[in-house]
């Protein structure tokens, strides 16, 4: 039974009721990023069975509590931007959840982020000029040093933009690549938001199918080339 006392998410999208909840996301928004810009993606994970909190926070202090009373699992960590900084801090600390998803690791990133750095989808730039997408909260960006990275024992996927100019994919790449069991996938010609950029349905899809994979511990699909 889901245990009352723990945070409740902000936000939640659950699955449709005639679908069986296959596994539990929180996601930690990026810097002055409100619950609002993850709405399409936390809808359409919700399609596809897994119940997406979004918490607007500085580290992953709730989302950590909520995630452990949740019942379905897997029960991932998920987060864009300083939201990725605080799963990975999370993770360097050897937090006890079963994956973890990070997006637009900020690498490298230094000073306020131009909007039109962060996507080119016009219907993500539309949702973030609205006032609904910003909090205002301030938020100091700090990655754990690589080295601890070694030691996340759980599955990471990695989402990161091929041509994202606020943190560069290579450097990203370079810093990644510490974590043993790593899935990288890299969106060509993608920007910073990588969740929510012109390949999002794509990168959706890609979310499930290692969500998938994580849940029954084999891959689910092969391609079989003739």
């Amino acid at each position: 039974m889901t245990d009352t006392s723990a945070p409740l998410a902000p936000t939640l999208w659950v699955p449709p009721p005639a679908v069986h909840t296959r596994g539990t996301l929180a996601v930690i928004a990026g810097t002055d990023e409100s619950a609002r810009v993850y709405e399409r993606f936390g809808r359409r994970i919700a399609i596809d069975g897994y119940a997406v909190g979004i918490f607007e926070a500085a580290d992953a202090g709730e989302a950590r509590a909520w995630l452990r009373a949740q019942d379905a699992s897997p029960r991932v960590l998920v987060g864009s931007d300083a939201g990725a900084a605080a799963v990975l801090t999370a993770l360097a600390e050897h937090e006890e959840v079963d994956g973890a998803i990070v997006a637009a690791t900020p690498v490298g990133a230094t000073g306020p982020v131009d909007v039109a750095a962060r996507t080119a989808c016009p219907v993500h730039l539309g949702v973030l000029a609205g006032e609904d997408a910003q909090t205002h909260r301030e938020i100091e960006i700090t990655l754990p040093e690589r080295d601890f990275l070694t030691g996340v024992t759980i599955p990471v996927l990695a989402v990161h933009g091929g041509s994202d100019a606020v943190a560069p994919f290579g450097e990203a790449e370079a810093y990644l690549e510490a974590i043993p069991s790593l899935d990288l996938v890299e969106t060509l010609g993608g920007l910073h938001d990588s969740l929510n950029d012109v390949s999002h349905r794509s990168v959706a899809a890609k979310v499930v199918l290692w969500l998938e994979a994580l849940r029954s511990g084999t891959p689910v699909v092969r391609t079989v080339t003739p």
